[in-house]
């Protein structure tokens, strides 16, 4: 079923303003709806997902409706919160777009030092249904090591028994692909803190670079930039559960 709401508070809720603010800019005409100027800002629209084709805000396209999940090739060095100090992966995004409610937050976190597919989203219940350990959502990595592998690093990690230094669960079963001596894939379906370079530290070795390329079966495009992001479709969406 798709949800209506008030255009002021849709508007404003999207970060184009104060309630007030948007109001005013519906009565100068600055809204229109499949090319009409709209004069109600209590006016009830439907937020279907083409909304963002039939509606202009001061003769610009309208930001995506509320329900998005972005796709952001996130850059060395950028941290995923909203209170840090430093580089931030939120100040990769317009600057509206930080002010929208719901927020939009991280599904999961990379830590600063690795890069690659970050998804982000507005929406809590799929935010939620992506990081449930329920759902065994694989996340892909590619890691360079300080050493090179010892050969029995894929038999520990797979056996669903390996333990991390502070816990005192095992590890749900990884897989390890080996591409050189130092470099390997490493699909996990956990989200344990730094999960990654603890298992390696795990078995005497040390991460020296980390890139994550898929979620489920979407992958990061090869022509998406450091520091870009791209609003992901239904299709697209879908292949996170895949």
């Amino acid at each position: 079923m798709t949800a209506s709401f008030r255009l002021d508070r849709l508007l404003s809720n999207m970060g184009y303003g104060s309630r007030r603010e948007v109001q005013a800019m519906v009565r100068y005409g600055g809204v229109t709806l499949d090319g009409k100027t709209l004069t109600e800002a209590d006016m009830k629209v439907a937020v279907a997902p083409d909304l963002s084709d039939r509606m202009t805000v001061e003769g610009a396209r309208l930001d995506p409706p509320p329900g998005l999940l972005l796709m952001l090739h996130k850059p060395l060095g950028v941290t995923c919160s909203h209170k840090e100090s430093g580089s931030l992966v939120y100040d990769l995004l317009p600057r509206r777009w930080r002010a929208r409610e719901p927020a939009i937050s991280t599904v999961g976190r990379l830590d600063k030092e690795t890069t690659g597919l970050l998804l982000l989203t507005d929406d809590g219940s799929l935010l939620h249904r992506i990081i449930s350990p329920r759902n065994h959502v694989a996340k892909r990595y590619r890691a360079t090591l300080a050493r090179p592998l010892q050969g029995d690093e894929a038999a520990r990690f797979a056996s669903g028994e390996l333990m991390l230094e502070g816990e005192d669960k095992p590890l749900a079963p990884a897989v390890l692909e080996p591409l050189s001596a130092t470099t390997a894939w490493l699909t996990v379906t956990e989200g344990r803190y730094h999960q990654v370079r603890r298992m390696f530290a795990a078995v005497g070795n040390h991460v020296e670079a980390l890139h994550r390329d898929r979620v489920g079966a979407l992958d990061l495009p090869a022509d998406l930039e450091p520091g870009r992001h791209r609003l992901l479709g239904p299709a697209e969406i879908e292949a996170v559960f895949g």
